[in-house]
């Protein structure tokens, strides 16, 4: 496995067989979905090209979002676990009500911070071929077609 990685993720490229690869890319927290598929893409026909070949067809592909969802509090776990101050009050009109630094009162517009984080990763298993890509393949790419049309969209770790 290779590859570098960088500020927008990093690629890792796998030989199988003479012909066929394992590709992959996994972007950042900061890096959308479409970029990852576009990179992973790109590298595709990059690593067609320098192994001599002319096209490649996907055999397989999976894009995976491996994120999380994080709850920010604005206190962590006290002396004894995760025991923590409270309190109980009367409001004026309110009644008793109750206030703690981990849940708020959603009453008064507390809340908490509450955001998921994604993290996508594509994978393609790719198979090789040189001569002219046959017509009506879906999954059949010109690996330099690829190349000179995501090109210009494309940031290597150098060009930053």
């Amino acid at each position: 496995m290779n590859g570098p990685s960088d500020a927008r993720g990093d690629y890792s490229s796998q030989r199988i067989e003479a012909d066929r690869y394992r590709v992959s890319f996994a972007g950042n927290s900061m890096t959308e979905r479409q970029p990852v598929e576009t990179y992973l893409l790109y590298r595709a026909a990059e690593l067609a090209r320098q192994q001599g070949y002319d096209w490649f067809e996907e055999v397989h592909r999976d894009t995976e979002n491996t994120g999380r969802t994080v709850v920010d509090r604005p206190f962590g776990p006290g002396a004894y676990g995760w025991w923590g101050p409270s309190w109980r009050y009367f409001g004026t009109g309110f009644g008793w009500r109750n206030w703690s630094p981990w849940y708020g009162d959603p009453f008064f517009g507390d809340t908490l911070d509450v955001r998921t984080i994604n993290k996508y990763e594509a994978t393609a298993e790719i198979v090789m071929h040189r001569g002219a890509k046959p017509a009506g393949n879906a999954r059949a790419f010109d690996a330099a077609d690829v190349l000179r049309t995501l090109g210009p969209d494309i940031r290597t770790p150098s060009q930053r």
